[in-house]
């Protein structure tokens, strides 16, 4: 998230590591890897209408091959097995904005900082 961040605030590791750590104990977070290779992290909460896709993280090296829309791909016939739309948020200046417009995902609001985007449980 880095190069993103620095796009609109100065770079601050102790904020950043604060603000990581509190995400981190607040929402399951699960380690992304193919065989003993680490990819990056999410976090998929289930809850009592939606499932919350979030702090979808991959590291740069394996970013534009397919691993992302592999991931969210997965996660969305999670969701579509559970009938519950997907909601998340990203940064506005963040490119990962067409993969999600790519797998269905249309803009529902926004602030200043974020675009909120669901996409609807695909029937079965």
């Amino acid at each position: 998230m880095g190069p993103h961040i620095i796009k609109r605030w100065p770079w601050d590791e102790a904020f950043q590591r604060d603000l990581h750590e509190r995400h981190y104990s607040e929402k399951p977070f699960f380690e992304i890897r193919r065989s003993e290779q680490r990819l990056g992290t999410l976090s998929l909460q289930r809850q009592s209408d939606h499932v919350r896709f979030g702090e979808f993280y991959l590291f740069p090296e394996h970013q534009g091959q397919g691993a992302g829309s592999t991931i969210l791909a997965h996660c969305l016939a999670v969701a579509d097995s559970l009938r519950l739309p997907v909601r998340l948020e990203y940064l506005h200046w963040n490119p990962v904005g067409s993969l999600y417009r790519r797998h269905g995902f249309k803009e529902i609001s926004s602030s200043e900082i974020h675009c909120f985007m669901q996409r609807e449980a695909v029937g079965l």
